[in-house]
């Protein structure tokens, strides 16, 4: 399984983005999506979340900014990101968590310009 991420770009602050991440096929024993991002010379940190149950979990900093949302019949995760702030800069990586392991994308670049 491959996980192709997409959408990250150049944005002002205040402005929006919708990062895609779509699966090359659908992954029938997975539990969890996830967004991560890690910026320049720091560790790679969890972003959001989206379990099977449906349930969603943020980090504190996007709380209220972000969506991630997941489309079982286009096989897609999304990260939708309103009001970007600065500090949002980083490369932007989706993961997939199964029972047998992890699938990762190979990340977006989302820079914010204050």
């Amino acid at each position: 399984v491959q996980l192709q991420a997409s959408g990250g770009g150049l944005v002002q602050a205040g402005r929006s983005l919708r990062l895609t991440c779509t699966l090359s096929q659908r992954i029938v024993d997975w539990n969890q999506m996830t967004w991560y991002r890690q910026a320049p010379g720091k560790q790679r940190d969890f972003v959001a979340s989206i379990a099977l149950n449906g349930r969603r979990n943020y980090v504190d900093s996007v709380q209220g900014r972000f969506t991630i949302a997941r489309d079982t019949v286009k096989n897609t995760l999304y990260l939708h990101m309103s009001d970007l702030k600065p500090e949002d800069t980083a490369v932007y990586y989706c993961n997939v968590q199964t029972q047998n392991g992890a699938y990762w994308g190979q990340g977006t670049q989302v820079t914010v310009s204050s």
